[in-house]
């Protein structure tokens, strides 16, 4: 009999649940999410399932970790101070292509250098422009990311700066090369920036979840589930967090296929920070063909094809002015929920909620307070920044009190897209304590706080709500048309039959909200979804039942649906993959490319024999780094050839190689 522990910490709560042989939950539990120290929330909800479950640390056979910290982060601007090391390439790029909106100010270099499509050295390496930009930046960031031209056909010259990093910075290096086989060089660089931005956060949350562990007793091999569902062992993790993106909502999709058996299905997996909704088809998640999209950012990670939406149950609620009546809208950004903050705070919060409600007139920072996160690294910060954080100190203070002027409100925004400072705020969970529909933290100071934010005046002088609960109502119903709108654009966007318009758009398309009515006039119109839902999330049996009934279909909400990605976390495979490229530089000539260069062949066949077994033996190697055993191995050939003058000519050939097994237990 095997005991697995798997784990998921989430934006607000982290979850723990104990299977037995991989058929039976036999417990689960929850503890809060603690951002300065992730450890210390998984820590509890560890504690809290072992007491629950009757079973002894020791006889944890495996645990496995699924995360949203590197999703949240990139949906809400955070990570780590890096620097871009960009080779052969022109400036232009780092604007056209996004380059410059991800870096968000750090530092950046284009050097001369990079190769031709064959493999081939373009221009030589600058070495001491790098050596230059190095000498000026090393001791300022947390990492450095590197993209060479064409560095899939041949990496040397990301692999030499790669080694001028380490040698001359001792910084972590993330390259290009190592994470995607892929042409597009911007799109590497992308996936390498964020990779970079990534390894301390990821390090750390790792690093003290081993240690938490083994405090309690587990001796456990540990992994980490990757973007696409697959397990990763610890350490492969840590050397590529990239892969860690849309971790959470993978393992809440093989979770949700685990708990229901479902074939066809939308599953919708609602956190603190994000709404995750994607197809289950066939029983199995699809890939995304052109890799993972997080925020604004699209890098070139195998995932999940899923549509990430800043919707939550923390999401900023924002009061809109247009038109007369006023309203609400929801997200991206998170915030502390008041009814969580004020169980830290309860003086702090409760006065100052309440000298807000004395006032006559509504202020602009009214419910609003701000915390320093403890334990963050600060490399970069100005001193405008830093003045602020020391004002902040180790306390909760209301939001008006810390900003002295305007100017320090884009000083506030860099250190809360640095994780370095959290903001408080009215949030749907706030709403939902004021409905009575979730107990668990401050309820009166959730009544102070939406009563405050119903006090704005709308468009025509009236109040925008005249209690609490009315405030909440109007709240809780925005989410259910924001999610609503999310599953239609998920929708819309796998319909094998395309309607040539934005799924954004058709989503909110008059015809189709008129319809999910049931308009009659002289025109009926019906929509809605033709398949199941499948309602994930601790939040998603209170919103998603609404969310069925406004969108026409059966809304499936598991037994376990609160801890599905901590399910998904431990019921999943290693699967490694390895991909690889053979291109024809002239006739009669095969150009195998591998990482420690190109090597070409007279021959097709001697060529993809090499590369079958180049990629083989990599994949076999990293699926037993991960722990996996009975490993099986899949191989995909792609090969290209075009009809020239009555004869087949080879083009291309792309191998993909992918060994697969399940993770191995500790006896």
């Amino acid at each position: 009999m095997a005991l697995l522990l798997g784990v998921d910490t989430g934006g607000t709560y982290t979850d723990a649940v104990i299977i037995r042989d991989e058929q039976e939950v036999i417990a689960s539990a929850k503890a809060l999410t603690t951002r300065a120290d992730l450890a210390i929330g998984v820590g509890g909800a560890v504690s809290a399932v072992l007491e629950q479950s009757g079973v002894s640390a020791g006889e944890i056979a495996l645990a496995s970790l699924s995360t949203t910290l590197a999703t949240n982060a990139l949906v809400e601007g955070q990570g780590g101070r890096v620097a871009l090391i960009y080779i052969g390439f022109k400036e232009r790029d780092l604007e056209t292509h996004g380059l410059l909106e991800a870096l968000k100010g750090d530092p950046h270099v284009v050097l001369a250098g990079g190769h031709n499509h064959a493999g081939g050295e373009a221009v030589p390496f600058d070495e001491e422009g790098l050596r230059a930009f190095l000498q000026e930046h090393g001791a300022n960031v947390g990492g450095f990311a590197v993209a060479a031209q064409f560095a899939t056909r041949n990496p040397a010259h990301e692999l030499r700066a790669m080694a001028l990093v380490s040698e001359l910075t001792g910084r972590p290096v993330s390259a290009s090369h190592q994470l995607s086989a892929k042409l597009n060089g911007p799109k590497r660089a992308m996936t390498a920036v964020l990779n970079a931005r990534l390894i301390g956060m990821i390090d750390r949350l790792i690093g003290r979840a081993e240690d938490t562990l083994k405090d309690l007793g587990i001796s456990a091999p540990l992994m980490v589930v990757r973007g696409d569902g697959a397990l990763i062992s610890s350490a492969q993790a840590r050397e590529r967090p990239i892969e860690t993106i849309l971790s959470g909502p993978a393992a809440s999709i093989v979770g949700a296929r685990w708990m229901t058996g479902a074939d066809h299905a939308l599953v919708s997996d609602i956190g603190g920070t994000t709404t995750d909704v994607a197809l289950l088809k066939d029983g199995r998640p699809a890939i995304d063909p052109a890799g993972a999209r997080v925020g604004p950012y699209r890098t070139m990670v195998e995932a999940v094809a899923m549509r990430t939406t800043g919707l939550g149950g923390d999401s900023e609620v924002h009061f809109l002015t247009d038109g007369l009546a006023g309203g609400v809208s929801l997200g991206p950004r998170r915030l502390l929920p008041v009814s969580l903050i004020a169980m830290d705070a309860p003086e702090v919060v409760h006065a100052t909620l309440d000298a807000q409600l004395r006032s006559s007139l509504p202020g602009e920072y009214d419910g609003r307070f701000v915390r320093a996160v403890a334990g963050q690294t600060m490399e970069g910060i100005g001193p405008r920044e830093e003045q602020l954080l020391e004002r902040i100190g180790d306390a909760v203070h209301p939001l008006g009190n810390v900003l002295r002027s305007r100017i320090e409100t884009g000083a506030l925004k860099r250190l809360v897209e640095r994780g370095l400072v959290q903001i408080a705020g009215v949030t749907p969970s706030d709403a939902s304590h004021v409905l009575g529909l979730a107990e668990s933290w401050d309820s009166e100071a959730a009544h102070k706080a939406l009563a405050l934010f119903g006090r704005r005046r709308t468009g025509a002088g009236d109040r925008l709500a005249p209690e609490p609960k009315d405030m909440a109502r109007m709240i809780i119903a925005q989410l259910e048309q924001q999610t609503a709108l999310a599953l239609l654009e998920t929708a819309f966007a796998e319909e094998e039959v395309g309607f040539g318009e934005d799924p954004a758009v058709l989503a909110r398309h008059v015809l189709m909200q008129r319809g999910l009515g049931g308009h009659r006039g002289l025109v009926r119109l019906e929509t809605g979804l033709a398949v199941p839902v499948i309602g994930l999330g601790a939040s998603a049996a209170t919103y998603y039942p609404a969310v069925g009934n406004r969108l026409g279909c059966k809304m499936i909400l598991p037994e376990h649906a609160g801890v599905a990605n901590a399910i998904g976390a431990v019921v999943g495979r290693v699967t490694m993959r390895e991909a690889g490229t053979i291109t024809s530089p002239s006739e009669g000539k095969f150009r195998v490319h591998l990482h420690e260069g190109p090597r070409d062949f007279a021959d097709a066949e001697s060529a993809l024999a090499l590369l079958e077994e180049v990629l083989r033996d990599r994949a076999i190697s990293a699926a037993e780094a991960a722990g996996a055993m009975d490993i099986q191995v899949n191989v995909l050939r792609d090969i290209r050839t075009a009809g020239v003058e009555s004869r087949e000519v080879f083009v291309e050939a792309e191998l993909i190689v992918e060994a697969s097994g399940r993770p191995r237990v500790a006896n």
